[in-house]
């Protein structure tokens, strides 16, 4: 028997109303922000216009590697929460699987709104492009904030109003954004060949020689841009509660939505090659210089109202995004809430749209606040601390639960394993000990960890959990 939307919701339940393709359109919104069209000329300016399409293919494999390991434990563990259920379950609700999905929520409590935020200034930087006053800073003692900071927290506020609603509305509307975003990449790539063939037809710039070292670090500079940009093809784990035949969507959600974003990325790319000679002298440059690269690619080959009209639908892209990783986050912590391992007040489903609210307006208020910073920051510290708290914790954990449960019902299992998590494990890894100036980011990392485990501990010493109490002991009584 399947619960309607309202039954659910008085339950105190999901709704499992998400089918493939709605579950790939999350993914896709997910991957698909202001990301790329920042990045872009980014990458083939650390990377070099040969390597730079390299750069977004070891992206998409990484990408792949770790999508199988999230499609085998969200096929095995289809609930709400992704990586909480996940970790939970691997090293045990309780023992250290209560710790490890606790500090996973803790992080999310600070991650998820700067991958929020990061979206939200974004789109905020574009508006710029048509409102330069945005770039003014109203408090003149604060240099660093903007007009942008505020029209991004704005941005947020407005996201979590329109996700304030039941599933089928959030599903339209959500279509209806993703219209915008294949507009954006289709006027990239045809803008991008229509110019080539005005010039000349498309042909690879000249490159100057490399050494094999700068060739590998700015290889590895670049592919770290595009990992950032593939990120969220493992949306649907969040909003595994809601999906229907769990067992089979998910799994082909992840690898569909990588393969389809891999193919516009790629595209992309290419199309852009010969219209951003100007890429290295620019990456250095400010952040609307940047933005205006890639609008610029519009205007040189359809004219000054194509450019406006590709900036618009970048602003459309970036507002998508947002609104797809504000609804599955927002999943995280009524997870937690619900299973007594997070704060109680997070649990609430809204009794009419049966939706997580409390979760989800706690999310957006932390973002709003986290709009204040500027997109590096917020980028820098939602990787490098989801990489140690979240993903190597998950690539470890898919290989111990083989190892220790065989005997377990897997209606996905990952191909040629265990090589998938290793090679998503060596390429984090990779990316991580090339990047300049990683002590920092680690140190931020570090931090959130050590703090969350504190409140951990403090807390389960006052409840009677783990360590305080044998996860055996309690099992059996």
């Amino acid at each position: 028997m399947t619960l309607s939307s309202s039954d659910s919701a008085e339950n105190g339940h999901l709704n499992r109303g998400i089918g493939l393709r709605s579950a790939v359109l999350f993914n896709v919104l997910e991957m698909i922000g202001v990301g790329p069209f920042i990045a872009l000329p980014l990458v083939i300016a650390a990377a070099g216009y040969r390597l730079s399409v390299w750069a977004w293919v070891i992206g998409a494999v990484i990408a792949v590697a770790d999508g199988l390991v999230w499609a085998e434990l969200g096929a095995a563990f289809p609930r709400a929460g992704g990586s909480y259920a996940f970790l939970r379950e691997i090293y045990g609700p309780k023992r250290a699987g209560n710790w490890l999905s606790f500090l996973y929520v803790w992080q999310v409590s600070f991650t998820a709104p700067l991958s929020i935020a990061s979206g939200c200034i974004g789109l905020s930087s574009f508006l710029a492009w048509f409102w330069p006053a945005l770039d003014r800073t109203p408090i003149a003692a604060l240099p660093a904030l903007h007009y942008s900071n505020f029209a991004a927290a704005a941005t947020c506020l407005l996201v979590v109003v329109l996700l304030y609603r039941n599933l089928s509305s959030v599903t339209r509307l959500a279509w209806v954004l993703f219209a915008g975003v294949l507009a954006a990449i289709a006027g990239v790539v045809v803008s991008g060949f229509t110019h080539a063939a005005a010039t000349g037809g498309w042909h690879m710039p000249v490159s100057p020689p490399l050494t094999l070292p700068a060739a590998i670090g700015g290889l590895a500079q670049a592919t770290l841009l595009t990992t950032y940009c593939y990120w969220g093809y493992y949306n649907i784990c969040f909003l595994g509660g809601e999906v229907r035949r769990p067992e089979r969507t998910i799994p082909r959600a992840i690898l569909l939505s990588v393969l389809i974003v891999a193919g516009f990325y790629v595209a992309m790319n290419l199309a852009a090659l010969p219209s951003l000679r100007d890429a290295a002298v620019h990456a250095t440059a400010g952040e609307a210089v940047r933005l205006q690269l890639v609008a610029d690619i519009t205007k040189s080959a359809f004219g000054n109202m194509a450019g406006r009209l590709m900036a618009a639908l970048i602003i459309w892209t970036a507002f998508a995004s947002v609104f797809s990783l504000l609804r599955g986050y927002s999943r995280v912590p009524y997870a937690a809430a619900r299973d007594g391992n997070y704060f109680h007040f997070l649990g609430a489903v809204h009794p009419r749209h049966g939706i997580p609210h409390r979760s989800l307006v706690a999310l957006g208020t932390v973002a709003m606040v986290f709009c204040m910073f500027t997109l590096t920051q917020v980028i820098t510290v939602s990787v490098i601390t989801r990489i140690f708290i979240q993903f190597f914790p998950q690539q470890v954990g898919v290989i111990l639960l083989r190892i220790k449960r065989p005997e377990m019902v897997r209606p996905f299992k990952i191909p040629l394993f265990p090589l998938p998590p290793l090679i998503a494990m060596g390429g984090f890894y990779f990316l991580l000990v090339n990047r300049s100036h990683a002590l920092g980011g680690l140190a931020i990392a570090a931090t959130i960890g050590i703090v969350g485990t504190l409140i951990y501990i403090v807390r389960a010493r006052r409840l009677g959990q783990w360590p305080f109490v044998d996860g055996v002991t309690t099992d059996a009584s």
